[in-house]
């Protein structure tokens, strides 16, 4: 390492062994458990440091602990958040490859509560978590709404208060001699078996998709409750009493996360303005199998 004029020797050498102790704090010391949520939007993580291990003494030492935990937290689930799913074709890795995105983003939407030790006093921990819905907010470009086409001959249809695809089982995949169980994305396009595109981002309101996301993913149990609706609390917040509710026929995508619906379905959905109006709205949930809804990571 070529050291400039006037800069003093000692700080890269401080520099460098604090580079070396976090790679061996990373290799031996550090753990991460973490959780993928796609239902709350919401990456949670707790990181542990082994204090006996790292050679933090106690109480000295603890305001290095909870230093090298704030440092060390953003390449630690680097990897986790690299991975997710934008749309069908793009993951997050894919953008700031691109340059559409830059890491810098998620730290803005994280979340921490101050470290505790453990009642052993061996370790540290330090809770976080990632706000998907704030990600995804971050990648909504558009100002103004793709309006949906009305069928040149529209079929008469009642008003719903939202749309349900249900795609939680084995599918084929459209162009593809394989069946696949959906999964979920921060960007989902829904089309007809005709593959004419139903709905895609720039469809909904940027407004409320910066808020809400584009759509909302549950599990199968979120839609047989015991009331009249048979609907998750939380869940009418979204689409409402009286929904429009749609089995998914098949996917589509280089990753399967776009449901193909019906022809028929499709109708229902674009003979109305007041239907249309729900894809403007983002009034959709799709319905997932909880595997895929929630995922230990690492």
């Amino acid at each position: 390492m070529k050291i400039k004029k006037n800069q003093n020797p000692c700080r890269w050498l401080y520099l460098l062994s604090f580079v070396l102790f976090s790679i061996q704090l990373n290799a031996q010391e550090m753990n991460i458990r973490g959780t993928l949520d796609w239902e709350r939007m919401e990456y949670s993580a707790v990181i542990s440091l082994n204090l006996q291990k790292a050679g933090i003494k106690l109480p000295a030492g603890r305001s290095q602990a909870e230093a090298l935990l704030e440092d060390e937290f953003p390449e630690l689930i680097r990897p986790v958040l690299m991975e997710l799913q934008v749309d069908s074709s793009s993951t997050v890795a894919d953008l700031i490859n691109r340059g559409e995105l830059f890491p810098t983003v998620f730290m803005g939407k994280t979340r921490s509560v101050p470290p505790a030790l453990s009642p052993d006093l061996i370790t540290i921990l330090s809770r976080y978590s990632v706000n998907l819905t704030g990600i995804s907010a971050e990648l909504v470009g558009h100002s103004r709404i793709q309006r949906a086409s009305p069928p040149l001959v529209p079929a008469p249809v009642n008003s719903y208060t939202g749309i349900i695809i249900i795609a939680d089982e084995n599918l084929p995949v459209h162009g593809k001699n394989v069946s696949a169980r959906a999964v979920p994305c921060f960007f989902p396009r829904i089309w007809d078996h005709e593959m004419n595109l139903i709905y895609e981002r720039t469809m909904i309101d940027p407004g409320i998709s910066r808020e809400t996301g584009t759509v909302r993913y549950v599990s199968r149990e979120k839609i047989m409750r015991a009331n009249p609706s048979s609907l998750d609390r939380d869940l009418v917040k979204r689409v409402g009493e009286n929904p429009l509710r749609i089995v998914a026929r098949g996917l589509f995508g280089v990753m399967p996360t776009d449901p193909i619906i019906d022809k028929e379905d499709a109708l229902l959905i674009l003979s109305s303005e007041n239907n249309r109006r729900l894809l403007s709205e983002g009034r959709i949930a799709i319905v997932l199998d909880k595997k895929e809804l929630t995922r230990n990571m690492p």
